[in-house]
């Protein structure tokens, strides 16, 4: 089989010189054929340059036989990708599970058949190359969901703001090389701070384009950054225009360190978890919202107020937290988060966040994330 004008190499490999007669007669016009009569010479001839495209090997030869021959060359990087189809006169059935067993592809009986020959060689060429082709645009892709990923990473703030009375933490994790979730932090005049988290529907490169979109809309209105319910209508006005076809979930808070007051505008997004150490428990914080960013105008966009005390954990996240799922298809879910930022003793935001990621990792067990995972978390000091 030409494969453009390059003929796809074979090697024979059998210890009776009349076998090599009749495939190298069968297959000479359609391939460039090499031939070796014992297992020490394939094993030399497999490593040459260029390397067989597909080796026909016998099996019962004097010496090494076609099981050690087929074993040493799926065992050696170099040649373990090419397709080895064993030439036999056994018709046991225990000797083709061995020899699929040691990583041969196919079998071809004796005595040779032209027609089964060429038909035999001709598919696994096919197949291989085939899967090489996938291959090729598999690690294409790979390469540039991982460019893409380090772009997006490049999105996110390069550190969280030392502010007074108050620590910060931050956990940023994708499913896949790219992902839909955000967050971003910026410093506003009067000692104040506004903190955002926002998630993209779905994973990987569409969702990573929303994500770019939400942060660039979000730092071109520096003016609105004060103002959380003007941010959320800003944004979602603006991705309205864009795109119709996905949608955006967000909180956005502003933090005044001057009275430890908050004020939280939401859309569509997870309420925040709060621990109270007077109350003893964490609890969703009741905030009014409107629906997901992206799709239609809002009337009206509530905020909600809070006065932060001395102690208080404030959690944003985002659904991948609370969605991870063990391998019983079991949610997290946001009791059991809340029941982890009841942690005691703990003053120190990264350690607590450390926890959660733990517990997170144990609960879901061997079964990988499904979302892209966010959460920055506040402590009041």
């Amino acid at each position: 089989m030409v494969e453009g004008t390059k003929k796809h190499k074979v090697l024979i490999v059998d210890d009776t010189s009349e076998n090599i007669h009749v495939l190298m007669g069968t297959l000479k016009d359609q391939y460039a054929i090499v031939a070796a009569i014992n297992g020490e010479k394939a094993l030399k001839m497999a490593v040459a340059e260029p390397r067989p495209d597909l080796i026909l090997l016998d099996i019962m030869m004097p010496g090494m036989d076609g099981f050690e021959v087929c074993r040493r060359l799926k065992a050696d990087p170099g040649t373990r990708d090419i397709p080895v189809i064993f030439l036999s006169a056994l018709d046991d059935t225990a000797d083709k599970v061995k020899g699929f067993a040691e990583g041969a592809i196919d079998y071809i009986s004796k005595p040779f058949q032209p027609e089964e020959v060429h038909v035999r060689v001709n598919t696994h060429l096919t197949i291989n190359r085939l899967n090489r082709e996938v291959q090729r645009q598999r690690d294409q892709l790979e390469h540039e969901l991982k460019v893409v990923s380090g772009l997006q990473r490049g999105l996110l703030p390069g550190r969280l703001p030392e502010i007074s009375a108050m620590k910060l933490a931050v956990h940023y994790e994708t499913s896949r090389y790219a992902g839909g979730d955000y967050y971003d932090v910026v410093e506003l005049p009067n000692h104040s701070y506004g903190f955002l988290v926002a998630d993209a529907e779905g994973h990987s490169a569409p969702a990573a384009v929303m994500m770019a979109m939400t942060c660039a809309l979000f730092r071109s209105c520096p003016e609105m950054h004060a103002q959380p319910d003007k941010v959320i209508d800003f944004i979602n006005r603006n991705l309205g225009n864009v795109n119709r076809e996905s949608f955006v979930t967000a909180i956005y808070a502003v933090y005044d360190a001057t009275n430890s007051q908050v004020r939280i505008a939401r859309a569509g997004h997870p309420l925040p978890i709060l621990f109270r150490p007077a109350e003893g428990k964490a609890r969703e914080l009741a905030c009014k919202g409107v629906f997901v960013m992206g799709m239609d105008p809002y009337k009206h966009v509530p905020t909600t107020e809070i006065s932060l005390e001395p102690g208080d954990r404030l959690l944003f996240y985002t659904d991948g937290v609370a969605e991870r799922f063990n391998p019983g298809d079991e949610p997290y879910g946001e009791e059991r988060l809340c029941r982890m930022m009841e942690r005691p003793h703990v003053a120190n935001p990264q350690t607590l966040l450390n926890s959660i990621i733990q517990d997170l990792a144990d609960f879901a067990g061997e079964r990988p994330a499904d979302d892209d995972q966010a959460m920055l978390l506040l402590i009041s000091e």
